[in-house]
Formats: structure tokens, C-alpha cells, sequence
């Protein structure tokens, strides 16, 4: 049951499949969401004649603002359904409250046992959670439901603390940990400072959420190899947003997420809202399936990402997506060349004497983008600002601005009091 027969299907009988929901779909939300009730209106969209996702392109996208400025139209149930409320983590604006009703947090549940068991997973697995199953975070409590639907243990642990972590493990003996990346290498260099033996404890592999752990052509990236170099774990990689109420996760042969074609129809587009062609970059939209509270429809989650439709050696031949390449909002052009903050993380993770840091843009005199990083240092050692300077140059052909502050103050920064994911980026761009 965890091995949907849908994934093993060819391209065509996925589409067809998936095309057989989508006029249930559209009548859902002409029926139940006052805001695409009002956009079929508008645009005098004859809702019997949309058969294909080809069709899709005759009902405009669903925009992040669009859902900011009319979460309540866009809500399909009455309170009395609602089970439990998440919201959207808010790092683009006002977060936007979406209601999970009983049969969307068994969807939940169900995305999230399926996606555990294409990375290996089994009732035989106990997961450490080192992420939050509060503050209204949908993540921590998927999670949670899906290793139970699985049959697997997890121990509710909830993010940093070191000590703790270690802890836990010694005495419970987890198989796997659930973890941002970089705090995989805190926890690393707590066990090495503390004399613990953590290459060979109980841990044997990583759920990675929440950070890039690939290049573009699946190799690791610096922190992904930071991490194997130090620790003979396997590592995959997860990608998911409130919005989709759903993931894309590796399997053991490391070659992008797979996708689940029974709960989303997958769209990857250019700038302009024109479909992209296998393997080129694009951003991801998505129409869910089978969600009752808050479906949407052609969503744009803003994400960058490239997408393969090879079957997988794993058995699997719905698409997979490679890395995020970043988000479409937080694209800067810098000198002449565009790029996103990832390839700035990645040229940062692989520098020695770099505690933690935040890059930060903001719009120069000239009205142009300009970046300065911020950089947690312990002991600033001489020419290590050049040292800095000369990996950007050698890797993006030009050098951001660059500070040297405590890391405690660093942190503080990643870290607020309200907020629930590592910040790393701050985008303070006029007019964004």
C-alpha cells in the first residue's frame, strides 16, 4: 500500500489518470471557494470544456498574493469541519492560515508513509522529529502522522538542543533523524567536542528537509558533503510547501523527488506563465488533488527547480524534480549575472572558520541589487575576507560585501522568537 501502483504506471496513463479528476476538481471549487467561483466568472471560463492539463492554460495562475490578500474566499469548508489549522511559514509575507479537515490530515498522513517508504522506510524504522510539531507547523505533524501510518515509532524531540539529540539517542536507539541539514553538522561537532561516538550509534540515514543538499546534476553540494565526510549516513532530500500538503522525496538512488500523481498535477513554467520542456528550469505549480479544506489550482509556489520524466531505477516513473534552484522571488542580478541564495550558501558551507551567516540584499544608490553577508566568526584569521572574496569570484565571477560579526548575533538573527525555519536569506530590496 505504500508503493502506490499510480507511480508505476507509463506518462500517458498518469495523465490520463490524473485528467479523470479534474473536472471533480474545478466543480469542487466552483461549488466551495468563493474566490474561483468569482474567477471562473470573470473570465468566463466554460468549466465543462477544461478535459486536459493542456486545458489548464485557459484559467489563470493562483498567486501567493493572490491567497495573502483572500484566504477566507478561498476556504471550501464549514468550521465545524475543520480539525486542524497550519499556517504558511511567512517568509514572502503574511503567513495564510490553511484548515485541514479529517480527510486531509489522513491525506497527509498518507503522502508523508509514502514518502518515508521510498526512502526505506518500514515499521521496523523509529524516527527522531529534531523539527517542531508546534507553532502551527504543517511539516512537524505530517511527519508525525505518517510515521505512524507506516507502523514506525517517533520520538518528539523538536529542534536544537544538542545535548538532547544525542541523549535520545543514546537511550532509544532511533534509526534515522528527521533534520535541516545544517543542523546535522551541529550536531556533528557537538558529538565530537562532548567525546561521543556518533559513527557508530543507531542513526543510519537523514530526512533532509528545509535546505538544498544537491547540485544541479544530483551530486552533493558542500553541505552535503560536509556532512558525509563526516558521518557514513545516508541522506535524502525532501521538498514540500503548506500549500501543496504533500512532498517530493528522494529515493536511494539520490536522482531527484518523486512525485505523487494521485494528490498533485504538476506544471513547470518560464517567467512569462509558458510551459517549460523536460529538464530545462522552471518554476513549480501545482493543483491539488483530493483536498477538501483549501484545494488550490494552478498555484505558482515560486520554486525553481528542473524536472525528469527517465523512470527511476527504483521502479518509479512519475516525474521526479531535481534540486531547488531557488525561489523566483529571491532572484538577484548582481553585476551581470543572475543567480539565486543557494549558490551562495554553497560557496559559504564549504569555507572553513564560517560559524553562521545571513546574506542580505538590498537596493544600492543606482537602484540596483547589491549583496553583504553577514559572517559569524570566532576568530577572524588573517586574509580570510580575500580567501572569501576569491571563492565568490572563482565561482559567480563577482564578490558581495562582506562583514564580520559574533556568531551569537548571527544566530539570533536565523533564529526568531515567532519563527519556525532557519532564516538565512533577508531580502530588503526597495519595493519587495
Amino acid at each position: 500500500m505504500f508503493f502506490p501502483e499510480i507511480e508505476k504506471k507509463s506518462k500517458e496513463e498518469i495523465k490520463k489518470f490524473q485528467e479523470s479528476r479534474i473536472s471533480s476538481t474545478l466543480l469542487y471549487l466552483k461549488n466551495n471557494s468563493k474566490f474561483y467561483a468569482e474567477l471562473f466568472l470573470t473570465h468566463a471560463i466554460d468549466l465543462d470544456s477544461i478535459k486536459t492539463v493542456e486545458d489548464f492554460s485557459r484559467i489563470p495562475f493562483t498567486t501567493k498574493d493572490d491567497v495573502q490578500a483572500n484566504n477566507d474566499k478561498f476556504i471550501c469548508v464549514d468550521k465545524s469541519k475543520i480539525i486542524d489549522y497550519v499556517t504558511t511559514s511567512g517568509t514572502l509575507g503574511e503567513p495564510v492560515i490553511v484548515p485541514l479537515t479529517d480527510k486531509d490530515l489522513e491525506r497527509l498522513a498518507y503522502n508523508e508513509a509514502i514518502s518515508f517508504f521510498c526512502t526505506g522506510g518500514s515499521e521496523y524504522d523509529t524516527y527522531q522529529l529534531t523539527a517542531t510539531i508546534d507553532r502551527r507547523f504543517m511539516a512537524g505533524l505530517a511527519y508525525f502522522l505518517g510515521a505512524r501510518k507506516l507502523g514506525a515509532g517517533i520520538i518528539r524531540v523538536g529542534s536544537g538542543i544538542p545535548e538532547l539529540q544525542w541523549d535520545t539517542i543514546k537511550k532509544i536507539k532511533p534509526t534515522a533523524l528527521i533534520a535541516v541539514p545544517s543542523f546535522l553538522l551541529k550536531m556533528i561537532d557537538y558529538a565530537e567536542q562532548h567525546g561521543i561516538d556518533y559513527k557508530n550509534s543507531s542513526i543510519k540515514k537523514a530526512i533532509c528537509i528545509g535546505e538544498p543538499l544537491r547540485n544541479d546534476d544530483f551530486s552533493f553540494n558542500s553541505l552535503g558533503k560536509r556532512i558525509t565526510e563526516k558521518w557514513d549516513i545516508h541522506l535524502y532530500s525532501t521538498y514540500a510547501s503548506t500549500e501543496m500538503a504533500a512532498a517530493f522525496t528522494e529515493c536511494d538512488y539520490g536522482v531527484g523527488g518523486h512525485h505523487h500523481p494521485e494528490l498533485l498535477i504538476a506544471e513547470f513554467v518560464d517567467i512569462d506563465g509558458n510551459h517549460v520542456a523536460d529538464g530545462e528550469v522552471g518554476e513549480l505549480v501545482i493543483t491539488n488533488l483530493d483536498l477538501e479544506g483549501m484545494p488550490l489550482l494552478r498555484f505558482r509556489t515560486g520554486d525553481i527547480c528542473r524536472h525528469y520524466y527517465e523512470p527511476c531505477k527504483c521502479g518509479r516513473t512519475s516525474l521526479r524534480i531535481g534540486p531547488i534552484i531557488g525561489r523566483r522571488q529571491h532572484m538577484i542580478k548582481y553585476k551581470g549575472t543572475t543567480l539565486y541564495p543557494p549558490a551562495l550558501y554553497d560557496i559559504l558551507d564549504n569555507i572553513e572558520g564560517i560559524v553562521n551567516y545571513i546574506v542580505e540584499v538590498y537596493t544600492n544608490d543606482i537602484g540596483t541589487d547589491e549583496i553583504l553577508i553577514r559572517i559569524g566568526c570566532l576568530e577572524v584569521k588573517d586574509n580570510l575576507e580575500k580567501e572569501i572574496k576569491d571563492h565568490f569570484r572563482a565561482r559567480l565571477r563577482a564578490a558581495p560585501s562582506v562583514v564580520f560579526e559574533n556568531p551569537q548575533t548571527i544566530t539570533k538573527l536565523q533564529f526568531p522568537e515567532i519563527g519556525r525555519k532557519i532564516i538565512k536569506f533577508m531580502d530588503n530590496r526597495k519595493g519587495l
